[in-house]
């Protein structure tokens, strides 16, 4: 089990590429070390002079910028040969520009990624070879079809016939058991993610987690404190890997089932080549096994055997003038600064906060009314994760941060905040009709001179009751409803100090996203499912008669 997030790049208008993550790609948390390993060994000898290496990478450099003619590697005389065959044969398409057929050809790449063929603009490309690890796992295979069935791929079994020892280490390292509790043993793991996690491609950006963040990801109700797993160096103690694991209930179509979310998976990049990551991998997988979790879920930004699914990062660009400074974002060719900040303005009040609609945030006094929306809502969606009273106000409430609540602060950024949940209470019956939630993650911004910290909120959590009504999505009622709760969303944040909104394409975030002026980002998200067989859930794109998004209903922190 492992998991990796995506990389967050730049984003040009509502129409660009993201960072794998939002800002980064998983590979910080570095489950592929094989290419690590592929890569120091291609290394120039110490003899060869460092122009003649110069001038050789400017020479393939050049080779492959000829090839691939654009950012999305889609070479320039494949559009070109695409328009002149699509304008010859007339009709609606006739029309369609460079711009429409690029766009084109890549969603037909990111199928073949979700049909496991290949790896977004070529990168992440292997076949089961190159996933020696992995080839002995029970996940499903690339280049295998769909089942006939869900079900498990290996049996559980009994407690006792559970390996009882550690998977053994290399040399000088050993295993450590962290206490998240525990103040000083909190800030080595910050430092070791803050440092080594998920790093966009240029490494621009790299993810920044707070101690509270990571506490209120890393504790929900019945969490497991040795699934918090540490590599620490013999010699000196320093903390130099990790990997977690929490407990959920994961609803996949029809089957319901005790899971692990393994998540924060970390090797410290001086001992990338020391093949730790697959050991932690092993060992997490043990210690869920002891616990009788034999199932998991977890996601990479790299291509691995086999996902279920693939999410692509959307982003509301909030603070445009500085995105476009620390180069998140571009001005368009055809735009100038000034509009593309008129263009990306949001209102100073939230639409619904008005008392006639009774937008406010959420209140311990709600988790009922909000776990009950939530699950009613949920139902609509492939892969979903069922949530108990005490885990919706966990993930909803428990994060909000220390300081007063008054129906002003909706515009204020508490103490210690990581989550930020509102609710809409109808002001005649009190029946709580929606709410939406988004959380923190910034951004450390590694080459910049004006700006240290990317400010990033990620929508997680929402649900309206317009969606249980017959018709809704047909007629276009959900949809509206959607654009004024996300549209609301997006004012509170901005309020609240953030730069970009991030979103992935799942739950029902493509009926609102292009309206309410998310760029398409270039970071993909991959789901895993460890020791359970299912078929392709809608992501990226729809599948089957299930529209894009509707597969996927689980936000990974």
């Amino acid at each position: 089990m492992s998991s990796q997030k995506a990389k967050q790049k730049e984003v040009a208008e509502p129409e660009a590429d993201q960072p794998e993550n939002d800002a980064q790609d998983d590979s910080g948390s570095d489950l592929s070390e094989e290419d690590h390993d592929q890569a120091s060994s291609t290394l120039p000898e110490a003899s060869v002079s460092s122009a003649s290496i110069k001038k050789k990478k400017k020479k393939r450099s050049k080779a492959l910028k000829a090839l691939r003619g654009s950012k999305d590697g889609i070479p320039q005389k494949v559009v070109d040969a695409v328009l002149e065959k699509v304008r010859a044969e007339g009709g609606e398409a006739a029309s369609a520009d460079e711009a429409t057929v690029r766009m084109a050809l890549e969603h037909l790449k990111i199928k073949d990624v979700i049909q496991g063929k290949a790896g977004i603009g070529g990168r992440n490309r292997k076949d089961t070879g190159d996933h020696k690890f992995w080839a002995t796992q029970p996940v499903p295979q690339l280049g295998e079809g769909p089942p006939l069935a869900d079900g498990y791929i290996e049996p559980s079994i009994p407690p006792e016939e559970v390996r009882q020892e550690a998977y053994p280490l290399p040399k000088d390292f050993e295993w450590s058991t962290l206490d998240i509790n525990d103040p000083s043993q909190l800030r080595e793991l910050y430092e070791l993610l803050s440092g080594h996690y998920v790093e966009d491609d240029d490494a621009s950006f790299r993810f920044q987690y707070s101690a509270e963040f990571l506490q209120w990801a890393l504790m929900p109700p019945g969490y497991n404190k040795e699934w918090h797993l540490g590599v620490r160096v013999a010699s000196n103690k320093k903390l130099v890997a990790f990997v977690s694991g929490i407990p959920l209930t994961l609803r996949v179509r029809e089957n319901v089932f005790n899971a692990s979310e393994v998540n924060f998976l970390c090797v410290h990049k001086k001992l990338r080549s020391k093949r730790l990551a697959p050991v932690l991998i092993k060992e997490i997988t043990r210690l869920c096994h002891r616990k009788g979790v034999f199932q998991a879920l977890y996601t990479a930004g790299v291509l691995l055997p086999t996902p279920i699914s693939t999410c692509r990062y959307h982003h509301r660009c909030l603070n445009i003038h500085k995105l476009v400074d620390v180069r998140f974002t571009h001005v368009p060719s055809n735009m100038t600064l000034a509009r593309m900040i008129r263009l990306n303005k949001v209102p100073d009040r939230p639409h619904l906060l008005d008392p006639q609609f009774g937008l406010r945030e959420m209140e311990e006094k709600d988790v009922p009314k909000v776990a009950e929306l939530f699950a009613k809502f949920m139902r609509r969606f492939g892969m979903v994760q069922v949530m108990t009273l005490d885990e919706v106000r966990h993930y909803l409430l428990s994060g909000t941060g220390e300081g007063p609540r008054t129906k002003d602060s909706w515009s204020t950024r508490r103490e210690g905040q990581v989550v930020w949940t509102y609710v809409v209470e109808n002001p005649e019956t009190h029946k709580i009709t929606d709410f939406f939630s988004f959380y923190s993650l910034p951004s450390t911004i590694i080459n910049s001179e004006k700006h240290n910290v990317l400010q990033a909120a990620y929508l997680f959590y929402y649900a309206t009751d317009v969606a249980l009504h017959d018709a809704a999505e047909l007629d276009g009622r959900l949809k509206k409803r959607l654009e004024e709760l996300i549209g609301d969303c997006l004012v509170t944040a901005n309020a609240a100090g953030f730069d970009v909104l991030n979103a992935l394409s799942l739950m029902d975030n493509c009926q609102f996203m292009q309206d309410l002026k998310f760029g398409l980002g270039d970071g993909m998200l991959n789901y895993y499912l460890y020791n359970w067989r299912t078929a392709p859930l809608a992501g990226v794109n729809a599948i089957g008669d299930v529209p894009a998004g509707k597969g996927i209903g689980v936000v990974m922190l």
